[in-house]
């Protein structure tokens, strides 16, 4: 993968990055990304129902035993042995080696994902549609504004794991409903074999030489990557983190210019070429990249300077769903050193990069395939009123102004 902007992470930049959040509050404020990590530690408790709860441990590879983690794999054995998962696509933030690494830890629980590429307004009509079945997802992995829906219907079952005190406050939810594993950063991938010349930023895609070619990931209505998309160009051209639609209004114009089309990305339109130019997650590129070159093809990826935007995604326990304690135990291993380091991998930011970082487990290779520091730096996340307000505007808007032209 070719990378136009220096990727080499200086972890003295990214320590700088993550205590300039210190100074947000995410109650009423857009605070910026790479946030501060606070020290662990906390009484451990063993709950269920509904309340809030804590769990202690991080490692553990069989029921029974000292480790605190243990009874709670236990119980997950003892409540079916499966924990449903959904939308988790093999390449999207190296889910493939996150679900490896969950297997590894915790054999004998079975982790079916159901509806792969599906969206996250997908993941919320399964919660609704399943109630009651044995195939109902027991967590999920949403966007900021889907999030705040399952919130406001009360879909989250209120569940805080063991390293909890590690992820930053802009990170996690404050009532324990939910807790971001990973975040990225919006970019511009192109397929180089079809297109060159690839675009570096966003007012760049409104050239007539990309005709044809610019492709989102889903409908901005239904996708939270394809949202983020239209935030960081809304950004790029006089929007702010509290207005989209000069976002929605660059988007439609690439439609009425033809440059914009209707195809969504996945890793196959993006290598037969359907979609050269694809608008996506920073930790979506690398699973890309590598398909690319196996299949002969080269990829630029670049980070866009005129709008840089950035998002955690949400996960967390389903109330009511079939396998809770397994449910719960899922979130506990996103949140260990494993499944942070599995995101690493796949490009993603670990919420717990801080603690990773301090620790001394992350090394400059496994930094290769992560944002350049400048760009992560400059990163911004929605309050949960802003996510509201640019979905809504979104909702409103997107048929009539682009997706019907």
């Amino acid at each position: 993968m070719r990378f136009t902007r220096s990727r080499k992470l200086a972890a003295s930049l990214v320590i700088g990055a993550l205590a300039l959040a210190a100074c947000g509050d995410d109650e009423t404020t857009t605070t910026t990304a790479a946030p501060t990590t606070e020290a662990a530690g906390s009484d451990t408790t063993e709950g269920g129902g509904t309340d809030t709860t804590e769990a202690g441990g991080t490692d553990t590879t069989e029921a029974g035993g000292e480790d605190p983690l243990a009874g709670l794999y236990q119980e997950c054995l003892d409540n079916g042995a499966q924990v449903n998962l959904i939308a988790l696509p093999d390449e999207w933030a190296n889910y493939k080696g996150v679900l490896q690494t969950f297997r590894d830890k915790y054999p004998g629980v079975a982790n079916p994902v159901q509806n792969p590429n599906g969206s996250s307004q997908e993941e919320l009509d399964a919660v609704v549609n399943l109630a009651g079945q044995d195939d109902m997802p027991d967590a999920l992995d949403v966007s900021p504004a889907k999030a705040q829906i399952a919130t406001d219907e009360g879909m989250w079952l209120p569940f805080e794991p063991s390293t909890i005190g590690e992820v930053p406050d802009n990170l996690k939810d404050a009532d324990g409903n939910w807790v971001s594993a990973y975040y990225g950063v919006m970019a511009i991938g192109t397929n180089t074999t079809i297109v060159p010349n690839a675009p570096k930023t966003w007012a760049d895609l409104k050239k007539p030489e990309y005709a044809g070619q610019v492709a989102l990931n889903g409908d901005p209505r239904t996708s939270g990557s394809a949202l983020a998309a239209v935030m960081a160009a809304s950004l790029a051209n006089g929007g702010s983190p509290d207005d989209i639609m000069p976002g929605i209004e660059f988007f439609a114009e690439l439609k009425q210019s033809g440059n914009l089309i209707p195809t969504e990305v996945t890793q196959a339109t993006v290598i037969s070429g359907e979609t050269p130019i694809a608008l996506d997650w920073s930790y979506n590129y690398p699973g890309l990249a590598a398909q690319l070159e196996d299949a002969g093809l080269t990829v630029e990826i670049n980070f866009p300077s005129d709008g840089v935007y950035g998002a955690p995604y949400a996960q967390g326990v389903v109330a009511n769903s079939p396998h809770e304690a397994c449910g719960k135990l899922w979130i506990e291993h996103i949140l260990s050193d494993e499944g942070a380091l599995a995101y690493l991998e796949g490009g993603g930011m670990p919420a717990r990069f801080g603690a990773l970082e301090e620790a001394g487990v992350i090394t400059e290779e496994m930094k290769a395939n992560l944002p350049p520091a400048d760009t992560l730096a400059q990163v911004v996340f929605l309050t949960a009123e802003q996510s509201e307000k640019a979905n809504q505007m979104l909702q409103d808007n997107w048929g009539p102004m682009v997706a019907d032209l």
